[in-house]
């Protein structure tokens, strides 16, 4: 009866495996290209940074990831610590491999090499104590100085988990070394996400280079709950948005049913105050048809802001925090910059476990993978464009929408205001389109509103007419659902001409 048992139970655990391989990897969501990214983490200040290290490597095969330096903070002075981020990457070494089983053989995650190649460090000291004249670079700025001077139109991403000193340190050494004119390229290179700022760096660099791309939310001293970031599991511990978003999915339970699994999940801590404040900055980046890198008030996971200053008097390029209006979970409508980020949590925690199962070996893995949505036969993770008139009606077709692995999807259309409009009162303002859904929810009509609501001339369009943005999100019903969206946007101008 045993041997009988040990042959059912080794017949199955082949049967696992051979259903886990037995995915087509070219038919998996591909990456037409990657966004070049480069972090600075205050790691070992508290878990978050170790926490948000282990997700980000999950999602290294969407980014070219360009370095990771370990810096200090408000909270971290005088000390760096690199081996922490290089214990994240030799956990990382041992489950690579299988990661590499998920993913479309376009977009491979890179070697553990590689990786540790890039950790690198800022100066031990705090801020600007560690900027300016007679100071040699660290080792962290000295890479990010490379990488800036690499020719190429892509732009590089800096992501700041903690103080941003080593942005500011290249900075000052471009700006007195280099021509106005090689100075002024290296800056338009950049793209900076920060969370908060956590040094007296980020604000010089804001003065002094007001051109900057430059993501940040602003708040007063420690209150970091009046910031987005804190949205990816906070509420309960800042007191927002209380009964809004669903909690139970950021639970010390949840991540260690879902997460703190096998080699890799181990390295996964504990939270101390919130799980990962500082994951935003890359789920902004995440490629999955919702988010546009270049479009901050567009709205993505990683939030949705705007343009402090839009006049356009001065080559002012900071961002910060924009509301969402979303429907929480006790059917009450929030209106807050953290809504921007919890209206996703259920699908951005879904993806995180799911990845997480691609860690573990074929035969104890449940390995799900993305829908890959296609509209109107175009299958690219980029908006749908759309140009429209008034009162016209748009056939859309996302038939040819498939998952990998054969399961069921789920269709929902809906329309996002927000992006549209930096009022307020969004609902006054951005005209509703009317949607009709066919019972599977694989095509819909929409119908443009009339000229007198969509081409109303408070829009800042040259055509005097409001962008209309429609979402489609699909889900599939894996072990831990996966969700693919597409943005298309109704591009509108006040014509004649049929649409």
């Amino acid at each position: 009866m045993r041997t009988l048992s040990v042959l059912l139970f080794s017949c199955l655990n082949a049967l696992v495996a051979d259903a886990s391989a037995a995915v087509n990897r070219s038919s998996l969501l591909a990456y037409a290209s990657k966004p070049r990214v480069f972090v600075l983490s205050d790691i070992s200040n508290e878990p978050d940074d170790t926490e948000s290290f282990v997700r980000f490597l999950l999602y290294s095969n969407q980014f070219q990831i360009e370095g990771m330096a370990a810096v200090t903070s408000t909270w971290l002075k005088d000390r760096v610590y690199p081996e922490q981020i290089s214990a994240v990457v030799d956990a990382y070494a041992q489950v690579v491999d299988n990661l590499n089983q998920h993913t479309s053989p376009s977009s491979p995650y890179p070697s553990a090499d590689y990786l540790h190649s890039i950790v690198k460090s800022g100066p031990a000291v705090f801020g600007m104590e560690g900027v300016g004249s007679g100071k040699n670079l660290s080792s962290g700025a000295e890479l990010l100085l490379n990488r800036l001077r690499e020719p190429g139109d892509e732009p590089l991403w800096v992501l700041g988990w903690g103080g941003v000193n080593v942005l500011a340190e290249t900075l000052y050494y471009v700006h007195h070394n280099f021509n106005v004119t090689e100075a002024a390229r290296m800056r338009a290179q950049l793209r900076v996400y920060t969370i908060s700022d956590q040094d007296d760096s980020g604000l010089w660099i804001r003065e002094q280079f007001p051109d900057i791309f430059y993501i940040a939310s602003m708040h007063g001293w420690n209150q970091y709950g009046l910031a987005a970031w804190a949205a990816i599991s906070g509420e309960e511990y800042y007191n927002f948005d209380v009964g809004g978003p669903d909690f139970t999915k950021v639970t010390a339970a949840w991540l260690q049913k879902h997460i703190q699994i096998g080699v890799y999940g181990q390295e996964y801590p504990d939270y101390q105050y919130i799980m990962e404040g500082d994951t935003p900055t890359f789920l902004y980046l995440i490629q999955n048809g919702l988010g546009v890198r270049e479009q901050p008030d567009y709205g993505s996971w990683g939030g949705r802001y705007s343009l402090v200053d839009p006049s356009q008097q001065v080559p002012y390029r900071q961002y910060s925090d924009a509301a969402d209006r979303v429907v929480g979970q006790n059917n009450r409508t929030y209106a807050s910059n953290h809504a921007a980020i919890w209206r996703w949590r259920d699908a951005y925690q879904n993806d995180f476990a799911a990845r997480m199962q691609w860690t573990l070996p074929a035969n104890e893995s449940k390995a799900n993978h993305h829908p890959v949505v296609v509209v109107n036969e175009y299958a690219d993770l980029t908006p749908l464009v759309i140009a429209s008139t008034p009162d016209a009606t748009i056939s859309l077709d996302a038939s040819s929408t498939y998952d990998p692995d054969g399961d069921s999807l789920s269709f929902r259309w809906f329309q996002y205001k927000e992006p549209g409009s930096t009022d307020w009162n969004v609902d006054l303002q951005i005209p509703g389109l009317k949607l009709t859904v066919s019972g599977d929810g694989r095509r819909a009509q929409v119908t443009i509103p009339a000229a007198d609501d969509v081409c109303d001339g408070k829009s800042s369009n040259e055509s005097g007419c409001w962008t209309l943005h429609l979402i489609l999100e699909v889900t599939d019903n894996g072990v831990n659902p996966l969700t693919t969206y597409k943005r298309v946007l109704f591009e509108t101008t006040n014509s004649t001409r049929s649409a």
